[in-house]
């Protein structure tokens, strides 16, 4: 990292148009550099492993997945970068959810270019850099407002337990547990099981208590 606030960034996004158009606008800012771009999940990971990377800026979806599974992808390696997302529209519960998974800024591909690059300098310097009305929304933890069925149910789901599998556990109907799981995701704000379980697992490893 530079002294005077740049970095090396992986740009982790599959249109090749936005790549295009952000090797043009970080030609105009020469304290930072693009080291390598990727288009899928997988590629990024190979490439953090190799390559020296100050932050990444990763898009809402690349080819293999969207950024809260990317950002679970990362944590099962054991991969932990700097990341920013770079939104492509304001969508509280999806921005709400990649955050809870770990990002350390937001910014959104339609704000003034001055902001991307002071969002990502703030990140490489080890700050959060997140939109206030945004951080203000995710100020409470959403497994607060679990059940304890529902809190059950999460720990099942974590374990690659089907909803067959669980109905049969707990002792009720399969329509229970989709109706619990419905209401597990809406506190969530998650789509699938599979984000849930991502949060999940990071929030068990921040709090392992």
């Amino acid at each position: 990292m530079s002294q005077d606030g740049g970095g090396r960034v992986l740009i982790a996004e599959r249109n090749p148009l936005v790549i295009a158009a952000l090797r043009a606008l970080f030609s105009e800012n020469p304290s930072f550099t693009i080291v390598e771009t990727a288009r899928s999940s997988a590629e990024l990971c190979e490439k953090l492993a190799v390559v020296e990377t100050d932050c990444v800026l990763l898009s809402w979806q690349l080819d293999d997945g969207e950024a809260p599974e990317v950002l679970a992808d990362l944590g099962r390696l054991g991969l932990e970068p700097r990341v920013v997302l770079f939104a492509d529209t304001i969508n509280a519960s999806v921005v709400n959810e990649t955050i809870r998974l770990g990002v350390n800024g937001l910014c959104y591909q339609f704000e003034d270019p001055d902001i991307l690059f002071a969002t990502l300098t703030a990140v490489i310097k080890g700050r959060i850099c997140i939109p206030y009305t945004v951080l203000a929304k995710i100020s409470n933890t959403p497994f607060q407002q679990l059940t304890s069925r529902e809190s059950e149910l999460l720990g099942m789901l974590a374990n690659g337990w089907t909803n067959i599998q669980i109905a049969a556990r707990t002792g009720i109907s399969e329509n229970t547990v989709k109706y619990h799981l419905k209401n597990l995701y809406d506190k969530l704000e998650v789509r699938n099981r599979a984000m849930a379980v991502a949060i999940y697992t990071k929030e068990r490893r921040r709090n392992p208590g």
